[in-house]
């Protein structure tokens, strides 16, 4: 993966982009730290699907399931709505 400070990556934008598309994933650093990456569209689409599980899957797992703590009722207090002169 390219490392671009972030002066070049600002005033070389097109190119950034052209070798984004054509090589991956490039870094822009600031001040030598790692800040950002530029990643092509197809990459990120298939990142963002890979992470977030679909609603089937949510439904069928079995983790996590019994581990919610829900108070007896009338545990929970109630506000008293402020009297009205």
């Amino acid at each position: 993966m390219t490392s671009w400070p972030v002066q070049d990556a600002k005033a070389r934008f097109s190119e950034l982009l052209d070798t984004c598309v054509r090589e991956g994933p490039q870094m822009v650093t600031r001040r030598g730290a790692e800040t950002a990456v530029l990643v092509p569209v197809e990459q990120w689409r298939g990142l963002t699907q890979s992470a977030r599980p679909t609603l089937k899957e949510l439904l069928l797992q079995r983790s996590g399931t019994g581990e919610m703590h829900v108070p007896p009722r009338g545990e929970a207090r109630r506000r008293t709505p402020p009297e009205l002169d």
